[in-house]
């Protein structure tokens, strides 16, 4: 279930990425609260699936390669909480490529998840 927590968090980073992208293009500050916004949602369901990751791996002792990416998203995506945080100006360039290095991380961290994801049977 951790995996699926965890890749739908992917439509929020990807909202963060294109709302920085859509600042970038315009220079409206009302993008970067919407990024702002979605990298907070991101976080929340990130964390649920980080927490919820480790205490499989620690039952199962598995799969400790998606419990890492799931901390890497997670702290290179509070990091860009924190360069978003910051005024509109200063969040760019620095702000766009973290959210896309942090897209790719929950976009392989949600489908290594998935991969492994099998049902029990009943």
């Amino acid at each position: 279930m951790h995996a699926v927590i965890a890749i739908s968090a992917l439509p929020l980073f990807l909202g963060a990425l294109l709302s920085d992208w859509a600042y970038s293009a315009s220079f409206q500050p009302q993008w970067i609260n919407f990024a702002s916004w979605l990298i907070a949602g991101a976080l929340v369901l990130a964390g649920l699936a980080l927490a919820w990751a480790l205490v499989d791996v620690l039952r199962r002792r598995a799969n400790v390669v998606y419990l890492l990416l799931l901390l890497a998203t997670f702290v290179l995506g509070f990091v860009n909480a924190l360069i978003h945080a910051r005024d509109a100006w200063a969040t760019m360039p620095t702000g766009l490529a973290l959210s896309a290095v942090v897209l790719v991380l929950a976009a392989v961290a949600g489908g290594m998840g998935l991969a492994g994801w099998r049902r029990r049977p009943a």
